[in-house]
């Protein structure tokens, strides 16, 4: 493990990150590494700014995985280098579409219904569609 990855990993665990934010900041930073041949180190803002492009038109990753690199990135810099002379307003998230949900039509409910097992399934799928209710809060409360 090299110096700067051990330095990030005790920041990480002082501030009490879980286990899977640690391996995917760690994860992030080696493949930013990785892209560039170099230590993290030596790399500054242009350098930032490309391998974000890459990562969405390149790469063509969703926004939350490009966003979960950038923080991992962010917390480099800011909290384990301690670098001030990287303005990171210039990496902004990217945008995340929202995704409408799917409607169903009148045919479409009653079939669901219709095709409920027993009774218990029936009378769940007319709680969730006449109260707009959560799966989960129709199961807490059989539950």
């Amino acid at each position: 493990m090299t110096p700067l990855r051990q330095r990030m990993l005790h920041e990480l665990q002082r501030r009490n990150y879980s286990p899977s934010t640690i391996r995917g900041y760690l994860g992030a930073v080696s493949q930013f590494a990785k892209h560039f041949h170099c230590s993290p180190e030596q790399l500054g803002p242009e350098h930032l700014r490309r391998y974000q492009r890459y990562l969405l038109q390149e790469r063509k990753l969703e926004p939350s995985t490009v966003e979960m690199r950038i923080s991992a990135l962010r917390f480099l810099y800011k909290r384990t280098l301690k670098r001030r002379d990287l303005a990171f307003d210039d990496l902004i998230f990217p945008k995340v579409p929202h995704k409408l949900p799917t409607v169903l039509s009148q045919d479409e409910v009653v079939r669901l219904i219709d095709a409920a097992p027993n009774r218990l399934y029936r009378i769940l799928l007319v709680l969730l569609y006449a109260t707009g209710a959560r799966r989960g809060e129709v199961f807490a409360l059989i539950g």
